[in-house]
């Protein structure tokens, strides 16, 4: 009876990894990216507050806080692998560009390999049958610098300079500016006002270029919300 119960072990276990296999492999599979941009002042001016990073005080434009896999009904895969870590050493080259477009807010300040490791842990390696670790950063990276959502605001007349725009103008000058329709994400300053914070657009699975959103996002905000300065060496943010 051994050998039959040591067989039907094997089984079973070549059964339950098989099965693995293809969850990963399934979950690796998705229909678009979300690329999704923060707004610096509207990140620190909140009651949670905000540290600069280690490598000082980002400049007064939109930063990246990720490149998400998504499902077309609303879903979206998530640490695909945990077996791919995060490896600095795989972007070193990209360090400079990181630190600039993609910086860290959170407290205690940081040099970013927390923030970058949670974003490609969670995120990229659902992507890692079209991008590799360093592909899956610098598309990011690109996908910001061909977006400009600042410059293309600011062709609008839209400043961060404290006051308050319309929702529909604020899309408006988005769509103008990149072509795409984004998704907008509020949150609320220390005083309550509703104020822009997120922006999301949609990639194709390469990440090589923007598509229309299959789903607009639909994140509560007033029509009418702030866009807050970003002073940089305010004494309102934290630094360490």
């Amino acid at each position: 009876m051994k050998p039959l119960l040591v067989f039907g072990a094997l089984l079973i276990s070549i059964y339950s990894s098989a099965q693995l296999l293809l969850v990963v492999c399934a979950s690796q599979d998705f229909d678009y990216f979300y690329f999704v941009q923060q707004w610096p002042g509207s990140y620190c001016d909140t009651k949670r507050s905000c540290c600069y990073p280690k490598s000082g005080k980002p400049a007064e434009d939109f930063s990246i806080h990720g490149l998400w896999p998504q499902y077309n009904d609303g879903s979206y895969p998530s640490n695909c692998d945990y077996h791919a870590s995060f490896d600095p050493s795989a972007i070193s080259d990209l360090k400079s560009r990181m630190e600039r477009e993609w910086p860290t807010l959170a407290c205690p300040s940081g040099d970013g390999d927390k923030f970058w490791s949670h974003e490609w842990e969670k995120h990229g390696t659902c992507s890692a049958s079209y991008l590799d670790q360093h592909g899956y950063f610098e598309a990011a990276l690109n996908l910001k610098e061909r977006a400009n959502l600042l410059k293309a605001l600011q062709n609008a007349g839209i400043e961060p300079d404290g006051r308050f725009y319309s929702l529909e103008s604020i899309k408006e000058a988005i769509r103008e500016g990149t072509g795409y329709t984004p998704g907008i994400e509020c949150n609320v300053d220390k005083s309550g006002e509703s104020q822009i914070f997120q922006v999301f657009m949609c990639a194709d699975t390469s990440a090589s270029k923007f598509i229309d959103c299959p789903s607009l996002l639909r994140r509560r905000c007033s029509s009418k919300i702030k866009f807050p300065q970003f002073l940089r060496g305010s004494e309102d943010l934290m630094s360490e």
